[in-house]
């Protein structure tokens, strides 16, 4: 994995764990909207200061980034709609699995890039374990709406990927780029605190602490993740962060008590796989 092998596989399985703790504190919080607002903050604050260290992002990322931000906004939503009807063990792997099943079917069907076997490989063990995932029934949950919330999530992270992919590469200032995002999300944050503006007081100040605290941890894991895509491959980075789905089912199983919980680490394991195998091919 690179010239500095071990450092490079800390740093990623790091972004991996703190990538699906955030989501399991948005899915355990009793107020998601006010979270999720938090969690927006939490990026911001961090991006200052980048924003104040680097140069901005040249005038012909400003579309994507705009566009990015736009996608953004509906896959925060679909994330809350997820955790409210469905349980991390079941949404996260099917949300993070189907993601890069979009970027390379997007790819073959839009921009006639041909798929070797591995990938098509790769394809199928993410439906398989997605598969599993769709009939595993939780305990009093609409699964039905769990697994359409997760794929349309699914669906916004392929899209903000490959926008986000043209953005940074059009915006000279990669740093400044993901900056900018952060904090062109914020109007977003404070939208989600108008809409619950009638409870505001009555929210526990811990709901504000759990959010604000996701917030950093999601803009730390995405910063281990960028810097270890500077020190080792860029295949094996993304192949060993798709870890997160084999422990986010595991916080889901252990620390939630989901259930039925083999048949749902089960399919984590052959969703990451699949999602390795493709990113390889």
């Amino acid at each position: 994995m690179g010239s500095q092998p071990e450092f490079a596989l800390t740093l990623v399985l790091s972004a991996a764990f703190l990538h699906a703790t955030w989501n399991a504190m948005m899915k355990r919080s009793t107020d998601r909207f006010i979270a999720m607002a938090m969690l927006n903050f939490g990026h911001g604050f961090p991006a200052l200061l980048l924003v104040y260290l680097f140069l901005p992002p040249a005038a012909e990322s400003w579309p994507f980034l705009v566009g990015s931000t736009f996608i953004h906004f509906f896959y925060y939503i679909f994330l809350l709609l997820s955790y409210r009807f469905g349980d991390l063990s079941q949404v996260y792997p099917i949300a993070r699995g189907i993601a890069p099943v979009c970027v390379a079917l997007g790819a073959y069907l839009f921009a006639g890039e041909v798929l070797p076997p591995q990938a098509w490989s790769g394809i199928l063990l993410i439906t398989c374990g997605i598969g599993v995932l769709f009939f595993t029934r939780s305990r009093g949950h609409a699964n039905g709406m769990a697994i359409l919330a997760a794929l349309a999530t699914g669906l916004m992270i392929a899209s903000y990927t490959v926008v986000d992919g043209l953005g940074v590469r059009a915006s000279q200032s990669a740093i400044g780029y993901i900056a900018w995002l952060f904090l062109l999300e914020w109007p977003f944050s404070i939208g989600l605190i108008y809409y619950r503006r009638n409870m505001l007081r009555s929210i526990p100040l811990n709901i504000y602490m759990i959010g604000f605290a996701g917030g950093l941890i999601s803009a730390v894991a995405y910063g281990l993740a960028i810097y270890a895509k500077s020190i080792a491959p860029l295949g094996a980075v993304s192949a060993v962060r798709e870890s997160s789905v084999i422990i986010a089912a595991m916080i889901g199983v252990i620390w939630f008590g989901e259930r039925p919980w083999k048949l749902r680490v089960i399919a984590a394991i052959i969703v990451a796989g699949g999602v390795i195998v493709l990113s390889q091919s």
